[in-house]
């Protein structure tokens, strides 16, 4: 197969900056090979791309795991981490957003790179696997989508031709796949939209045609975190189980409050710059916001008040439960402002609060800026809903796996075609 063809390719999964990591070049060389359309060394260059290849199709396997998943519009990890506490492994990963990808990579280290579009991914190149683990994108069936989308005179769930279109890549991969089981994730609007139809939709998708047994139930996050957060969960098994519901610990809303979330500002904490500074640990100024911006929701959430809705600005002090964080927080951070007391301009959340409010630990590490860390926790799933879920999974989807173990065959790799 022609070198530059596999090339191109594996750029176009991969991404240039991922790629020439890979490859070992930088991304200047990586460019000129391929408006050339020529390489030093082709044979070499050949062999290193067939094993690049090869490390997405045929990962190395810690066989010692329960079960081996997938994870598809990965973002940040958040599905995965529930599902590794649960003893899984992971054998595969896609996420198009590249600042996503740098937060991912920096705390997941895997022998697999990271596949960008998945849309353009055969499924000849997805390894085997026990679980498929899927947040498909959630703008077209948010609320927030679909009015955005209704005033720009665009269209939304399925009939949009971007996103909303991605529950099919999903459905691709389960029919070719067969996986045991599977957990998909969406926003709570997603059951009303369309008056329901797409719902439907996807249901009939999975069982009908698919042949899955589905459960799904709207999980609130507040309790697990300090925040009111409602998601749907899709829960599948190709086989008969006993799965239930039932089985799954809420902990009972107001479980935690943002006072154990939120820096402390007394020394109990090491300085985290650029969050916090000095032998407090105090929130940075910069996360203050400003009189003009503080004058401005003020009068804002006034007028709306005045016409009888309740939009505007969300005040939280240590004994409160926050609004949901959306990816938008980074513009003004209005739904979750802290208070600093009477007379004191409020405060946006730090990026560490932002991964602690998700449920991730201070661990974690936050490789990006300020503004795509926002995107990417609002974005984000609650981690500690996830384990829980996995944890209700697992003896079904181990059960599964003891009654028919999976093997992983050598494969030749199989190149995508245009």
């Amino acid at each position: 197969m022609n070198c530059i063809y596999k090339l191109s390719k594996l750029n176009l999964l991969l991404g240039e900056e991922q790629l020439s990591e890979l490859l070992q070049i930088n991304v200047k060389t990586l460019r000129n090979w391929l408006k050339e359309e020529t390489v030093p060394k082709e044979g070499t260059v050949s062999a290193k791309l067939d094993q690049i290849y090869l490390s997405i199709k045929l990962p190395p396997l810690d066989h010692s795991s329960g079960f081996t998943f997938i994870d598809l519009f990965a973002g940040i990890g958040g599905i995965r981490r529930g599902f590794e506490q649960a003893g899984g492994e992971c054998v595969f990963t896609s996420e198009w957003d590249r600042f996503s990808q740098k937060t991912y990579k920096a705390n997941f280290k895997d022998a697999h790179p990271i596949v960008g579009d998945i849309t353009k991914v055969d499924t000849s190149l997805i390894p085997d696997h026990d679980v498929l683990l899927a947040g498909f994108p959630c703008q077209p069936f948010s609320l927030a989508g679909v009015s955005k989308k209704n005033s720009l005179g665009r269209l939304h769930g399925f009939e949009c031709n971007t996103q909303g279109t991605l529950f099919f890549d999903v459905e691709r991969i389960i029919d070719a796949k067969r996986p045991k089981a599977f957990l998909l994730e969406n926003v709570k609007n997603l059951t009303s939209h369309d008056k329901g139809r797409t719902f439907e939709i996807i249901k009939r998708t999975l069982t009908e045609k698919l042949g899955y047994k589905i459960f799904c139930k709207v999980i609130d996050a507040n309790g697990f975190v300090p925040q009111h957060r409602q998601r749907i969960f899709i829960v599948g098994f190709r086989d008969d189980v006993a799965f239930t519901w039932d089985d799954f610990n809420h902990p009972g809303k107001g479980s935690v409050l943002m006072k154990d979330i939120l820096h402390t500002e007394d020394g109990t904490e090491q300085p985290e710059p650029p969050y916090t500074y000095g032998k407090k640990a105090t929130v940075e100024q910069n996360f203050i916001i400003s009189t003009k911006l503080w004058e401005y929701l003020k009068a804002y959430k006034k007028k709306h008040e005045e016409k009888g809705n309740g939009f505007g600005y969300g005040i939280v002090t240590a004994n409160d439960t926050s609004r949901t964080l959306s990816a938008r927080y980074h513009k003004d951070g209005a739904e979750i402002l802290v208070s600093r007391g009477q007379g004191n301009n409020p405060r946006r959340l730090t990026p560490r609060e932002c991964a602690r409010l998700m449920g991730y630990p201070d661990s974690f590490q936050i490789p990006v800026s300020n503004t795509q860390a926002y995107r990417q926790f609002g974005n984000s799933v609650v981690t500690p809903v996830i384990s829980e879920i996995a944890r209700i999974m697992k003896p079904h989807i181990v059960s599964l796996v003891e009654a028919d173990p999976s093997t992983v065959k050598e494969t030749s790799a199989i190149w995508l075609t245009a």
